[in-house]
């Protein structure tokens, strides 16, 4: 695991779980991108369902033996009081469907709804996109002062955590600002430690400037940091006041620029976090551009997603079983021009740290899961030596969802064992280890 990846590591395990996983509610920021309108959205998503829809496969005639198992696998839930229609299943290969049981009906996703913001994200943005947020200054620096406001101009970044702000204290200090005479001025979408509210995250980089204000958080994560990292030392005098943009009279000083938009849904995937979910989904133009994207891309019809978020959080969010393993084809298409793989942006089960960690999943699997109120969901890509990799998604509504994911686990492994165990990951789902190294970066821009 490389320093960066350690760091990220702590610093998301020290959040909140309503950060973390689809199991609690949380307010979304608004955008402040024009968004294309109700309307306008769903004619095109109908006019893209009608050009795209031979990229599904049929629902009718799955293969016999697999969809045997698969109805043992209801029978067992049924035989522990699982309600049969709170539960559908979708599993095929690259071209042949093996099991379908109420495949097409949308259920609630929980955090396969992330599935579907990563796949909306591949198509909107380009693939090595990074979030930018400037630094700027009003005034003249004298004397370690700067005799005006340290503005921060935000643009989404999802990942801006308290190691991003220790390193950016600890650049003005390099260039001579030790003390702020004004303000702490925050301009457009700046997020701070996964909280979706602009005047807070504010706060927080106030406190992360400056070391005298560190809490035992910020403590925590400087020791992440390596060996012999200074302690900032920006002491703001004024306010942290919020602003719509930044004035023109600002200076340019510091570009912070997180990671590449596949390291992001990376981390977002492998440890669920929400916050970078709702903020990804935002700076596309919301929920209504998530669904449209997923349509365009897979051609499954309307009534198969409907989306109120880009995390999952609440049952609102639905995704039939087809889609969401149509939606993992599809981010397969738009990864291969890059020589990436699904792998490169969804959590491998027995490799990567997350969420995945605690549970008995086939190792090589990938896989992304959800929770919520009386919700488990599971979905991803099961590579095997006689069916080659083996796509699956599996929706289950009941109130013990600790036996729903019990029987996910079994199910999987039982398929596994029955199609053979693979050794290496296969080359369709092949990590692009060249990326690994990749951390956000600053550039002091005079």
């Amino acid at each position: 695991m490389t320093r960066f990846s350690n760091r990220i590591f702590v610093s998301i395990l020290t959040l909140s779980i309503a950060h973390l996983v689809g199991c609690t509610a949380t307010s979304e920021p608004q955008a402040s991108i024009e968004t294309p309108s109700e309307t306008s959205v769903r004619q095109a998503t109908t006019d893209l369902v009608e050009a795209n829809d031979s990229r599904l496969l049929s629902p009718d005639a799955p293969d016999a033996q697999v969809q045997q198992q698969i109805e043992q696998y209801l029978d067992t839930l049924a035989a522990n009081g699982f309600d049969p229609t709170q539960q559908g299943v979708w599993i095929q290969t690259e071209e042949t469907l093996l099991a379908n049981r109420r495949g097409t009906t949308p259920f609630p996703a929980a955090s396969v709804t992330k599935i579907a913001t990563t796949l909306a994200a591949l198509r909107v943005f380009e693939i090595d996109r990074r979030f930018v947020t400037e630094f700027k200054t009003t005034g003249e620096i004298r004397d370690g002062v700067l005799n005006g406001d340290l503005v921060v101009a935000g643009n989404f970044d999802p990942m801006f955590v308290w190691e991003d702000a220790i390193e950016i204290g600890n650049l003005l200090n390099e260039q001579g600002i030790d003390r702020v005479k004004g303000n702490l001025v925050i301009a457009g979408t700046f997020y701070m430690n996964f909280e979706e509210e602009v005047a807070y995250s504010g706060e927080l980089l106030k406190q992360g400037l400056n070391a005298n204000l560190w809490t035992g958080e910020a403590q925590a994560q400087y020791q992440t940091l390596s060996p012999g990292t200074p302690r900032p030392q920006v002491e703001i005098a004024g306010d942290v006041r919020v602003v719509p943009e930044a004035s023109a009279n600002a200076q340019l000083l510091i570009r912070h620029e997180s990671l590449p938009v596949p390291e992001l849904l990376k981390l977002m995937n492998r440890y669920s976090n929400n916050s970078i979910a709702h903020t990804f989904a935002n700076a596309m133009g919301g929920a209504d551009v998530v669904v449209r994207e997923v349509l365009e891309a897979t051609g499954v019809p309307p009534m198969e997603i409907q989306l109120t978020n880009g995390s999952g959080l609440g049952r609102e969010n639905q995704i039939s079983p087809r889609t969401a393993v149509a939606m993992y084809l599809a981010i397969e298409r738009e990864l291969k021009p890059h020589n990436l793989t699904v792998s490169d942006v969804v959590a491998i089960a027995g490799v990567d740290d997350g969420i995945l960690s605690p549970r008995s999943l086939p190792t090589l699997a990938v896989i992304k899961s959800g929770s919520l109120n009386a919700v488990s969901t599971i979905s991803g890509g099961l590579p095997t030596q006689q069916r080659g990799v083996v796509w699956f998604a599996v929706m289950n509504g009941g109130a013990d969802t600790e036996i729903l994911r019990l029987e996910q686990e079994r199910l999987l492994n039982r398929l596994e064992s029955q199609w053979g165990k693979v050794e290496t990951l296969p080359p369709e789902l092949a990590v692009d280890r060249s990326r690994v190294q990749l951390q956000p970066r600053n550039e002091v821009m005079r």
